[in-house]
């Protein structure tokens, strides 16, 4: 069984909040989670997708009131609108009581809906978590890997896709993963978009995986505007789909490219609309240096603690570096990220470091070998152990 990171952040929430809001998209397992959470709590665990479950929220207060001592699971809450309205009238009778936290763990996708509906929760009274899909630390950081990275990085890290017993099967799985989203999610949970124009967007984006965006462009490729573009990726990126790496500029006197950098979260799913199945397929395609540079900012966004901020940075003259991660305002790391076994890095990234002043500079590289310097005072470092520092740091 693979161990979920996520479980303590989980778990000390719900000792602290009365309502714990786990998100994230679907079939990334956070039924599972919550239920292992849960286990030997006798949780009261409600599917709202089932019109039973459903029907019986209609008397939450009631419902609350004959079961006040269990871990109310509330799945699939987006197809509750409003529902945190009589949740915050249970807490706060609750809390002037002094009863205990911890009452209600609500799951659903990160959509404007479910964000809205929080938004009617003050301050205080619930936390937000997200469940990534797997990653390279849960599956392949042991000397017997569950999942090799190669794998991790072919299928992605969604369990059904990451666990199948093949390929093939994985590749099936995403591609339904993909139809179930243009089909029946993304009209659900947003504004209406015909199935085949999101599926060209989404595809779109996965050939451009780690390049900024021009929406206009994009727009007349698919027959829209340019604002309809930009509200296709909020939508995609509401739902935790697609993530945008805005640039750093903070007291960076230099003329800056502006646009953020747009990558397809999970690589499985990008390699899906590529038609990428195998991992030899993936080796000869265009996009297998940005798959890669995708992989390795969705493995570490997966690890940065929640005060911590991730951007890119580029100048019009040149200077670059792949990631800035900036725990405080006196403490960066920059970040540079290639696929091979390279042991130089150009002057645009050193430029860069001249103008960011980094505490720390890595190069990660898609090799197990471990961390060794490299001039300029650069460490070169592999994916899990990037992310191993990382940990450590926000701890």
């Amino acid at each position: 069984m693979i161990a979920r990171l996520l479980e303590q952040d989980v778990a000390e929430a719900l000792a602290h909040y009365p309502v714990v809001a786990l998100i994230g998209p679907r079939q990334v397992g956070k039924t599972t989670l919550a239920l292992k959470l849960a286990s030997g709590k006798h949780p009261l665990h409600l599917d709202l997708e089932d019109r039973m479950d459903l029907a019986k929220t209609e008397q939450i207060e009631l419902l609350f009131t004959q079961n006040k001592d269990r871990l109310f699971i509330l799945d699939e809450v987006q197809r509750l609108p409003g529902i945190f309205a009589p949740l915050r009238v249970l807490v706060d009778r609750e809390r002037r009581t002094g009863k205990r936290t911890g009452h209600f763990l609500v799951l659903g996708p990160a959509s404007l809906d479910l964000l809205r509906q929080g938004s009617e929760t003050p301050a205080g009274r619930i936390a937000y978590l997200e469940l990534h899909p797997f990653n390279v630390l849960e599956v392949a950081g042991s000397r017997k890997p569950t999942v090799p990275i190669p794998s991790l990085w072919l299928r992605g890290g969604f369990p059904e896709s990451a666990l199948a017993a093949t390929d093939t099967v994985s590749l099936n799985w995403r591609r339904n993963f993909i139809r179930t989203y243009l089909e029946r999610d993304i009209p659900q949970l947003g504004p209406r978009v015909p199935a085949e124009t999101m599926r060209r967007f989404w595809t779109m984006l996965a050939h451009g995986q780690g390049t900024p965006l021009n929406a206009n462009k994009t727009g007349a490729n698919l027959g829209v505007s340019g604002v309809t573009v930009a509200r296709y990726l909020d939508l995609l990126g509401d739902l935790l789909l697609v993530r945008a790496v805005r640039p750093y500029h903070t007291n960076i006197r230099k003329r800056l490219v502006k646009s953020p950098r747009i990558y397809i979260r999970d690589s499985g799913i990008a390699h899906a609309l590529l038609g990428i199945g195998t991992f030899d397929d993936l080796l000869g395609h265009p996009v297998v240096g940005k798959s890669w540079e995708g992989f390795v900012v969705e493995n570490m966004a997966s690890v940065l603690p929640r005060h911590a901020s991730m951007h890119y940075y580029r100048t019009t003259g040149g200077a670059e570096v792949d990631l800035v991660l900036e725990f405080s305002p006196r403490e960066r790391w920059a970040i540079e990220i290639k696929k091979g076994s390279i042991t130089q890095l150009g002057r645009g990234f050193h430029e860069a470091c001249n103008d960011l002043a980094p505490r720390r500079k890595f190069l990660v590289h898609g090799q197990q070998d471990a961390a060794f310097p490299l001039a300029g005072d650069v460490t070169a470092i592999s994916l899990p152990a990037i992310m191993s520092e990382i940990r450590q740091h926000g701890s």
